[in-house]
């Protein structure tokens, strides 16, 4: 069980949940001398306010949670994030299903504690016995797990780093795992993942996991791996450089997608592509003006090596589409432009499948994860015409997002594909931390749960 849940637990402090409307409307105490308390307190069931009220041996007894408007799918998280340690259960879910309330629980209880002396404990959310309470745990395992691996920085969460954490999981899971490391992403056809990463002293690699029965359906992911990207000679300032330990947020994203397929045992066979380089400064480093080979056999002119994300997503698409898989999906921290457009909570979606979009959209509906479908407008293919290559890599600054899009198009070829430009990262909000965070990995998990579960 996720450390932030049990299943079991004797006297739990019962937790009661309002919007603001639903405690306007409140005729009778919940629990003794609640409104009372409410009013000597200000509580209005306003998103994040709490009360706690005291047994009469000064033992906590019950929690009011306020939740807003209702509409945020992880409001429940600045409870779980004030709370003392100790099992807590709901009185009143305010609306919410339960799995919103494990998914906002879980959210808000996490804390990344690697290099703290003093280790956080939790309070615990008692949930369902049995395989409803296994399910939201394998959840909250895996947006723990995409959590960790982003805020680790970089110095410990290299490409041999998320190698690692990759063998773990064939480990775990009876996957099997093959590695192509350095020099010999030249001779296995990765040149771009390759170039990419080879000024860096943790050297390049591309991994690909293979997991589940080859007659089930198809599915593959794959995922950015930048650990680090300083932006290579077109170098960012230092306000953009600064949290850039998250360029590895599309690869957190698939790893733990493939976490929660594994442990949830769905009838798919699983293919998980990561490539994985740092994005460094060296004598070695590529060039703006150089012109790479692809894996697809496309040259790539590049205008700037701060685009170096798609790159490498580009030989891993096109090594997934040699696997004919029924359906494709990437997740990559790509471009700012898709913040302009969209800020930071919302998941910018493209695909040309118009069914696959609407499950997605569906998935996003029932799971309360935000995301926004973003047209793949094929027009602006002519801003990635090189004249002297069959694309450059970056092109205009208008519609960034758009056209780093329709540059991965360029080397799919699968029945279905769908591609995620997140952020992995938030702001402070409601008293959570500012940090990594999953963006559009529930609504996913929600719409393969419909299609294969």
């Amino acid at each position: 069980m996720h450390k932030s849940f049990t299943a079991r637990a004797e006297a739990p402090v019962q937790v009661w949940l309002y919007t603001s409307d639903a405690f306007k409307a409140l005729e009778n105490d919940p629990f003794p001398s609640a409104r009372a308390m409410a009013t000597a307190q200000g509580f209005t069931g306003g998103a994040g306010q709490l009360v706690l009220a005291h047994d009469g041996e000064g033992a906590l007894a019950h929690v009011l949670g306020g939740l807003g408007d209702g509409k945020d799918a992880l409001n429940v998280a600045p409870l779980s994030g004030k709370l003392p340690a100790g099992a807590y259960a709901i009185a009143h879910a305010g609306g919410l299903s339960i799995a919103s309330i494990a998914a906002g629980w879980a959210d808000g209880a996490y804390r990344f504690d690697r290099y703290l002396k003093d280790k956080a404990t939790p309070p615990q959310l008692v949930l369902p016995e049995g395989d409803a309470g296994e399910a939201l745990s394998h959840e909250a395992d895996a947006i723990a797990l995409l959590r960790d691996l982003v805020n680790t920085p970089a110095s410990d969460m290299t490409p041999a780093g998320i190698h690692d954490t990759v063998a773990k999981l064939a480990e775990e899971f009876g996957a099997k795992l093959t590695a192509i490391v350095g020099d010999d992403l030249l001779e296995q056809n990765y040149p771009m993942v390759h170039a990419v990463g080879r000024a860096a002293k943790a050297e390049p690699r591309f991994l690909e996991l293979e997991w589940g029965d080859a007659s089930k359906p198809k599915l593959a992911l794959v995922g950015k791996g930048v650990t680090f990207d300083s932006g290579g000679l077109d170098i960012k300032p230092g306000s953009g450089m600064r949290i850039m330990k998250k360029d590895m947020g599309g690869s957190a994203h698939v790893i733990a997608l493939s976490r929660l397929i594994m442990a949830s045992n769905l009838p798919v066979h699983l293919k998980l592509y990561v490539p994985t380089v740092e994005n460094a400064i060296s004598g070695d480093a590529f060039r703006p003006g150089d012109i790479l080979s692809s894996r697809k056999g496309l040259t790539v002119e590049i205008d700037n090596t701060d685009a170096e994300g798609r790159l490498i997503l580009a030989d891993a698409l096109a090594r997934a589409s040699e696997g004919e898989p029924d359906l494709l999906i990437d997740f990559a921290t790509l471009t700012g432009a898709a913040r302009v457009a969209l800020g930071a909570d919302l998941a910018p979606v493209y695909s040309d499948d118009e069914q696959l979009v609407a499950d997605i959209l569906a998935g996003s509906a029932a799971s309360g994860d935000p995301v926004w479908r973003m047209p793949m407008w094929d027009p602006y293919l002519s801003e990635l015409k090189s004249p002297i290559a069959d694309l450059v890599n970056s092109g205009s600054s208008f519609g960034g997002s758009i056209t780093a899009a329709l540059f991965l198009k360029q080397f799919v070829d699968a029945k279905s594909w769908v591609h995620f430009d997140v952020w992995a990262w938030r702001k402070g909000k409601y008293g959570r931390p500012e940090g990594a965070a999953a963006c559009g990995l529930r609504a996913v998990w929600a719409m393969l749960q419909t299609r294969y579960g």
